[in-house]
């Protein structure tokens, strides 16, 4: 017994004096990321990016850790991303919804916005390529001081706000405009205009799947496939429904548009299946 407690406390100390092999020393990053997300009205903007700090240098100027006239990444570590869900003016210009890494030119007057499709944090991988929007904002005097620097949304209305860029003694703010007003009158539009073709078609299938009321199924769907240009699914779920409440001659008929409609999309899976049914119902 001693000798195996010998063995296992050698082996111990064997263990404690060989590296781990995947050990990982983990220390704060200098500048650590950031994100932030806002609800501007109906559209949501998310800003990701690195906060570096003053640490007692001078930022922004001709000898400044970012130089005048010089392209940055504006931030840290890399690339600056904005997202937007919606389409978004932003500094007068037009923008479609999607993600963007931002590069910036800061000048003493005027600073240059250059916004490109997000493709990844390489932000030197945009520089040579055409931004699909560039804006002209003017820099301001920060009311206080900013050590790390930092991006908020505020100003915000229902229509619109300004994405605050603050760092150090210097203060920019890029204005956002929303389509509020028509995203909302959409909305309005086609809650009033009643169901879609596509709503009493879920209804109808969640009802004939459920095994629920197939006279309010068969109703439904025959709201959804009877428009000017049916689709073939639809009208299969038509007749699947009438074949499951013993209607078999007007199951076929339905079945026959389908397939008609489904080789003329080019959908030969709904032709086998409508023809298996069709030699099925007429037994």
């Amino acid at each position: 017994m001693k000798k195996l407690l010998s063995s296992l406390f050698a082996l111990a100390l064997v263990a404690l004096m060989v590296p781990q092999a995947n050990a990982q020393i983990q220390t704060p990053a200098p500048s650590p990321s950031a994100e932030i997300e806002q609800m501007v009205g109906l559209t949501d903007i998310q800003i990701n990016y690195s906060r570096p700090g003053v640490k007692g240098r001078t930022v922004f100027g001709e000898d400044g850790l970012v130089p005048y006239g010089k392209v940055w990444r504006f931030g840290a570590n890399a690339a600056t991303k904005f997202a937007f869900d919606k389409d978004v003016v932003v500094g007068g210009q037009e923008m479609e919804a999607g993600e963007y890494a931002v590069l910036c030119k800061p000048m003493a007057k005027e600073w240059m916005l250059m916004f490109y499709p997000y493709e990844s944090g390489s932000w030197g991988s945009y520089v040579d390529k055409d931004p699909a929007a560039t804006v002209s904002v003017k820099p301001e005097k920060s009311p206080v001081m900013v050590e790390q620097m930092r991006f908020t949304v505020d100003n915000i209305t229902m229509t619109g706000a300004d994405i605050v860029f603050a760092w150090d003694k210097t203060m920019v703010k890029i204005p956002v405009e929303v389509h509020t007003e028509k995203q909302v009158q959409a909305s309005i539009d086609g809650v009033m205009a009643g169901p879609t073709p596509n709503d009493y078609y879920a209804a109808a299938s969640y009802y004939h799947d459920m095994g629920k009321d197939l006279d309010k199924a068969l109703e439904w769907i025959t709201i959804a496939t009877d428009v000017d240009s049916p689709r073939f699914w639809q009208v299969r779920r038509k007749a699947l429904i009438l074949a499951d409440m013993g209607k078999k001659a007007d199951a076929i008929e339905a079945a026959k548009m389908s397939m008609k409609l489904a080789e003329q999309a080019g959908n030969d899976d709904y032709v086998r299946m409508n023809k298996a049914s069709i030699e099925e119902w007429s037994k």
